[in-house]
């Protein structure tokens, strides 16, 4: 069913109201503070918590204040969404909620936990497509042929208004807040928080400021802010796939060139980092996409402008690839590194090493020893080594050592 309402872009009113809509589906999250990152940055650092939210990420909000809005006629030809992961289980619990029949569409190789849990909150799950986009395409097919009404993810005056509820929490956990720094895919949670934090600003004669993260691989926004309208690039792969979106939305990227007062970018290394440093110190669980704020500040892109809260948008990481980014992260900070040795063909020269690194108070994980290989002449072995190490100097020192003893460590570039 295609919905034939006038679009027009929520105001604070429209998000006071959408936290009466919900109160009682969505929590209030916990806002929690970072002494490590307010050290990084200079002024203290509270952490949004949506990774906590029910579903796991603040698109319920949006979501259940859609479907609230749905006339009779509309809840009983049901609702259809394409998603490969929040915006999926957010519409699924919404729509049980509310008892409205829901069908999600999703790519073939869905995370599992994903796949399992919008399930499980009642939808009916389609495999469709090897990506978002033709995921999206079969659900808006779907919509079309069966009258059941599309549920957009970000791009929708009472999904946007939905999210800004995250934006008067913080402005009631954090009175005094200055800065406050949102993750952008699409757009949806950061035009939501903007309008809720400036309107709000302007009520009590202040300012906050609003900054938004993309994923460098996929950051659709810069581009189109210079081409002063929306633009569909194109996207390389990013460990931060929750908010890898080729395009700005419509209603979206207005509201952000008014209100955002900057944009900045991540690599997949600062988001690694940042997930460990959540892991470690604030033992928090976030998902890659959820932890691009907080990137930002480690990576120097913040500026310090005063009290800082960041959102952390979701903790809907799949287990194996929580393996995998902190793999990254340990590699990214140089407490994991790998080096490669070449050494004579006779005993006792691996114990040498060994012995080296451990004198040194690395630890050793992984070895590989072999004879074969491009570059090794007949009376020569190459050692190949992963090392756990305590940081970037110790890592030199590590190799330090090893150069003192006689060999010749050439470090090796580590992609998990």
């Amino acid at each position: 069913m295609t919905d034939t309402t006038a679009p027009t872009i929520p105001t604070l009113d429209d998000i006071e109201k959408a936290r009466e809509t919900i109160a009682g589906v969505a929590r209030v999250t916990p806002m929690e503070t970072s002494q490590f990152l307010a050290e990084v940055l200079g002024s203290p650092v509270h952490l949004k918590c949506e990774n906590l939210q029910r579903t796991g990420a603040y698109k319920l909000r949006g979501a259940y204040n859609r479907l609230s809005a749905l006339t009779e006629e509309q809840r009983a030809a049901g609702v259809v969404a394409a998603s490969a992961g929040n915006h999926a289980q957010g519409v699924a619990l919404a729509a049980r909620e509310l008892g409205i029949p829901a069908t999600i569409f999703t790519p073939v190789g869905v995370a599992l936990p994903k796949l399992q849990a919008t399930r499980h909150y009642g939808a009916e799950v389609v495999l469709r497509g090897h990506s978002v986009e033709e995921a999206l395409s079969a659900a808006k097919d779907f919509a079309a042929h069966t009258g059941a009404v599309f549920i957009p993810p970000f791009d929708h005056p009472a999904v946007i208004a939905g999210q800004g509820t995250v934006g008067l929490e913080i402005v009631d956990q954090v009175p005094d807040v200055d800065t406050v720094v949102v993750p952008i895919g699409g757009g949806g949670v950061i035009s939501g928080i903007a309008i809720a934090v400036k309107g709000l600003a302007e009520r009590l004669g202040r300012t906050i400021r609003v900054i938004g993260v993309q994923a460098e691989n996929a950051a659709a926004y810069p581009d189109s802010l210079d081409a002063g309208e929306p633009v569909t690039i194109t996207t390389t792969p990013t460990i931060a796939d929750g908010i890898a979106v080729a395009r700005p939305g419509d209603m979206n990227f207005p509201i952000i060139r008014d209100l955002v007062d900057e944009i900045v970018t991540v690599s997949d290394d600062d988001v690694a980092r940042a997930l460990l440093v959540l892991l470690e110190r604030a033992k928090l669980v976030v998902e890659a996409a959820g932890a691009v704020g907080v990137a930002a500040i480690m990576a120097g892109s913040v500026r310090d402008t005063g009290r800082t809260v960041v959102l952390l948008s979701g903790g809907n990481i799949d287990p194996l690839m929580m393996e995998r980014i902190i793999t990254r992260g340990l590699v990214a900070a140089s407490r994991y590194i790998g080096i490669r040795i070449m050494l004579p063909d006779r005993p006792g020269q691996l114990a040498r090493v060994a012995q080296v690194i451990s004198d040194a108070g690395a630890n050793v994980v992984e070895v590989l020893h072999t004879r074969h290989g491009q570059g090794l002449v007949i009376s020569e072995v190459a050692l190949d080594l992963s090392i756990e190490a305590r940081g970037p100097e110790h890592a030199e020192e590590v190799i330090q050592r090893l150069h003192e003893a006689g060999f010749r460590p050439e470090q090796l570039l580590q992609t998990p």
